[in-house]
């Protein structure tokens, strides 16, 4: 329900969230191929012996052309299938970029709620752009892995400052070292504003090798936050963030459901002739929702005006 976002789901979700934020959400993103499928099930495997209840979110790509996703996650972590303490999702992106679907905060939610102990998020693995779980997750893992060409490429950007813990994963492979020096030098050069220095954790996670080194890093992060009085700061900043995303896909799908596909397809294509500009475009939208439009001229050819076209459908709708 909550991932279609079908009738009653929303409803649904202001039931949900009282009984939620105890669960501790872990992120870990990476590039394709980094190992994060394999790394998730094994630290998962490892809070299982420890008698703790996991939530598991896996976002796949969504091809642009079909729409359909593979979701390979549920193949590769066969070995929960079995166990009531374990709940794969997997969740394709449907065009959202950042590294996660539009709903997976919310699904993280209603993992939290039903009584998880964990939840961890795999995000899609798309590249250097993909940060949207740093808004969502307690403590968020970067994967890295030697030899996949020029490894400080692959950590620069919004990636390098999103990293509470890097895990250099298959870690028995040439330019290991090299790796972790890159990843030194980087952060002598990062400033966090919760002067924490992002642990670096050697794994080789098909074959269980560092996982317990892992688990140990995470456990000091968080006693870390809670010694710093951190935690509640970052969850204000990160809800702040959070607010604003969910007011503009709102927003976006109020737009979409009182203007309807015909009258899009038409202003397209009245953009697309140049018979009027996107930006008088934008401005009529805005007044057409707030009822303060500016005048504007009208769009050159014959066609109705879009603001009308709003306030006629607000008014209906009222």
């Amino acid at each position: 329900m909550v991932e279609n976002r079908t009738l009653g789901s929303s409803e649904l979700l202001k039931a949900l969230f009282p009984h939620s934020g105890h669960a501790r959400i872990l992120g870990f993103t990476g590039a394709p191929g980094a190992g994060k499928s394999t790394l998730v099930d094994q630290l998962a495997k490892h809070y299982r012996k420890h008698n703790k209840s996991i939530g598991i979110i896996a976002v796949d790509p969504s091809s642009p052309y079909t729409g359909g996703a593979i979701l390979g996650d549920r193949i590769r972590m066969q070995d929960h299938f079995a166990d009531a303490g374990m709940y794969i999702r997997s969740m394709a992106t449907r065009g959202s970029l950042g590294g996660l679907a539009r709903t997976t905060a919310d699904v993280a939610t209603v993992l939290d709620a039903s009584g998880r102990d964990l939840v961890m998020i795999e995000t899609v693995g798309v590249g250097q752009d993909e940060v949207d779980i740093v808004r969502l997750a307690d403590v968020t893992i970067v994967i890295l892995v030697p030899g996949m060409g020029d490894d400080v490429q692959s950590i620069k950007a919004g990636i390098m400052e999103i990293a509470d813990i890097f895990v250099i994963n298959k870690s028995d492979r040439d330019g290991a070292e090299r790796v972790e020096k890159e990843i030194r030098a980087l952060q002598s050069l990062a400033i966090r504003h919760d002067n924490w220095t992002p642990t670096i954790v050697k794994t080789v996670a098909s074959e269980g090798k560092g996982i317990e080194d892992l688990a140990s890093a995470i456990s000091n992060y968080e006693t870390y936050l809670q010694k710093e009085n951190l935690a509640l700061k970052r969850s204000i900043h990160n809800w702040q963030e959070r607010l604003v995303e969910m007011l503009r896909d709102a927003l976006l799908e109020r737009v979409h459901e009182q203007i309807g596909d015909e009258a899009w397809a038409r202003y397209a294509a009245e953009v697309a002739e140049h018979k009027r500009d996107p930006y008088t475009l934008m401005e009529e939208i805005l007044g057409g929702m707030t009822g303060t439009a500016r005048e504007t001229p009208r769009p050159v050819g014959e066609n109705k005006g879009l603001r009308d076209d709003i306030t006629e459908k607000l008014l209906r709708t009222k």
